[in-house]
C-alpha cells in the first residue's frame, strides 16, 4: 500500500476537528479508522489494515489474560471517523486526550498502510532521539540493506 507517507503539520481545533492530507483522503476513502497507539500517538488504518489487525485480534485466545487486555486496549481505543466536505475527521475527546494532542499535531505516514497522529512537540522530541546512524545500524541489524 502506496501513499500513507510523508510528514504533515496540522490543527485540531476547539471542536476536535483535524485536516487529513488530501495525499491521505485518496487512500483512505470517505473514512477510516483512528485507534490509539503506542508510544503515546494516535494511528490512522486503511480499512484493509484494518481489518487484517482485527482478523488477528479475534483469533487471540479469550483464555489468555494479555490477549484480552489487547482486545479491550484496541476495540475500546478505535473509532471510525468519517472525512467531512472540508477534508476534516472529528477526532474522539477520549483519543485526543488519551495521545495528549494540543492544538499542533503531525501527522506521519508510516509507509506501511498506516499513518500516526503525534502532538507535534512529543513528536519532535521522538525525532530527536535517533540519528540517522543509530537507523541505520538497526535497519542493519534487522536485515534490511538500504
Amino acid at each position: 500500500m502506496t501513499g500513507l507517507i510523508g510528514e504533515y503539520n496540522r490543527t485540531i481545533d476547539a471542536k476536535g476537528r483535524m485536516s487529513v492530507p488530501s495525499k491521505f483522503t485518496a487512500v483512505l476513502g470517505d473514512s477510516f479508522v483512528i485507534s490509539k497507539g503506542f508510544d503515546g500517538c494516535l494511528v490512522i488504518y486503511t480499512d484493509e489494515e484494518w481489518e487484517e489487525f482485527s482478523a488477528k485480534l479475534k483469533n487471540l485466545s479469550n483464555a489468555d489474560r494479555t490477549a484480552r487486555e489487547l482486545k479491550r486496549f484496541f476495540g475500546s481505543g478505535a473509532s471510525r471517523v468519517d472525512i467531512d466536505a472540508h477534508g476534516r475527521v472529528l477526532v474522539p475527546a477520549s483519543l485526543i486526550e488519551y495521545a495528549g494532542l494540543s492544538k499542533d499535531v503531525t501527522i506521519v505516514g508510516t509507509a506501511d498502510g498506516r499513518a500516526e497522529v503525534w502532538d507535534t512537540a512529543k513528536w519532535n522530541s521522538q525525532n530527536e532521539e535517533i540519528s540517522p546512524e543509530e537507523a541505520a545500524q538497526s535497519l542493519f541489524e534487522k536485515g534490511i540493506i538500504l
